[in-house]
């Protein structure tokens, strides 16, 4: 275990290990000590009913969670789908894309439950009484399903892919399918020190590993880094403006895509910062000018957060917006809206033209000084009882403005293009 504390608290945390919070307060229990001295998944194990180790490698094993300040305020951050798998964002998947009224409970399984006898027995015995049954399977819980590719079409596989059952002439019979997709974050930097940390801090304090970690939380912040937002959001875009249209085909119900609080907070630039309408069902809706939502509703965004202070361990999964939207309009504000923004501040005082010419003056003082930027001929700011007044656009010198920002040019945020190969 790396020795002494550090002088500056970082930003980034180890936020849960095997399910249970280490930050910002530990909540440690004897269950909660038990699953990470055995390094057992609480939600792979809750959703088979069986003893499920963690499913990452080494370096990783453990971590669920992570917390930063990338947004603004510390909020998790999820680095393993299966810390969102709980019962009640699959039912409540289940309920929307199958349009089931809240006076009726529908029965959600894995599929590898399956295998036992009196589970299929069970789902005989709910169908003949009409209670709507689901199955449901992932990549630890029965194996993901994809649709094969065409010559026109990329493969795709479903995080979660949930079936429906029906009784046709005395037999359980697959009917419709919805698709649930769990959206995690990329982090820069690497787990392997912190979790070091952790596992050496419990073989060494098993008996008060709780407040050991509590008093030595730089633990969980060694060589964890930043968010790689702008990287998941190009990697995501695609998979789900195509998910979100597979509604159309009579067998799909639809596509949710479950996002944690903190990473639709980060989507916000991307999207355009779009203005969600409530609807007086208590969701939201995210439509283009002039679109209306469809009922029901085939494309679904979830945005939901683990609760940080509750006392419970596992923390619990709370669903704080429930949006409804569809692939036009999510192009509309992604390929329309942020890049109108975009545009606007390319010649603005602290747009791109500002990088340029601090990067030229390394090179080319003179040359530096022919860069212009557009500015307001009326630079303050007006009176709430003034006049409107024509607003002019003048052409000046950079270098006259330039104290004005401080924009250095690409931070490790930025949206980029691949980087070639150093190796």
């Amino acid at each position: 275990m790396a020795r002494g504390p550090r002088t500056e608290t970082p930003g980034n945390f180890v936020s849960e290990w095997f399910g249970h919070r280490v930050h910002p307060n530990v909540i440690s229990t004897t269950a909660s000590v038990a699953d990470q001295q055995s390094e057992r998944c609480p939600f792979l194990s809750g959703a088979t009913n069986e003893d499920r180790p963690c499913i990452k490698a080494a370096a990783a094993r453990g971590v669920c969670t992570i917390s930063s300040v990338s947004n603004g305020p510390r909020q998790d951050w999820l680095v393993c789908p299966y810390r969102a798998l709980s019962d009640g964002l699959v039912e409540r998947a289940t309920r929307q894309l199958f349009s089931i009224p809240e006076t009726v409970t529908p029965f959600v399984t894995p599929a590898v439950t399956l295998k036992h006898d009196d589970v299929r027995t069970d789902i005989v015995d709910r169908l003949k009484a009409r209670q709507p049954v689901f199955i449901y399977l992932d990549k630890k819980t029965g194996g993901e399903l994809s649709i094969p590719p065409t010559d026109r079409s990329p493969e795709f596989s479903f995080d979660v892919t949930i079936v429906e059952l029906t009784m046709e002439e005395g037999a359980p019979h697959i009917d419709r399918f919805g698709i649930l997709e769990i959206q995690t974050m990329d982090f820069h930097g690497s787990y392997r020190d912190a979790v070091r940390n952790l596992r050496e801090g419990l073989r060494m304090h098993p008996t008060r590993f709780g407040p050991t970690v509590q008093d030595n939380q730089w633990w969980l912040s060694e060589g964890v880094e930043g968010p790689n937002i702008a990287n998941v959001f190009k990697r995501t875009f695609y998979q789900m403006m195509f998910k979100f249209q597979l509604g159309q085909h009579d067998r799909c119900a639809g596509c949710v895509l479950a996002v944690p609080q903190s990473v639709w907070d980060s989507w916000q630039r991307h999207l355009g910062a779009p203005e969600l309408v409530a609807e007086a069902d208590g969701t939201h809706s995210l439509l283009a000018p002039g679109r209306v939502r469809l009922d029901p509703c085939p494309a679904w965004i979830y945005v939901f957060d683990p609760d940080a202070t509750s006392p419970e361990t596992p923390s619990p999964i709370v669903l704080r917006k429930m949006i409804g939207t569809d692939a036009p309009s999510m192009s509309h504000w992604a390929l329309e809206v942020a890049p109108a923004a975009a545009l606007s501040n390319i010649d603005s005082e602290a747009g791109m033209l500002s990088v340029l010419s601090r990067r030229l003056k390394l090179f080319w003082p003179e040359l530096a000084k022919t860069v212009v930027v557009e500015l307001s001929g009326d630079r303050n700011a007006r009176t709430p009882t003034s006049k409107p007044r024509r607003t002019k656009t003048i052409q000046a010198p950079l270098a006259a403005v330039e104290q004005s920002s401080d924009y250095a040019g690409p931070s490790p945020e930025a949206v980029h293009g691949e980087t070639p190969d150093e190796g």
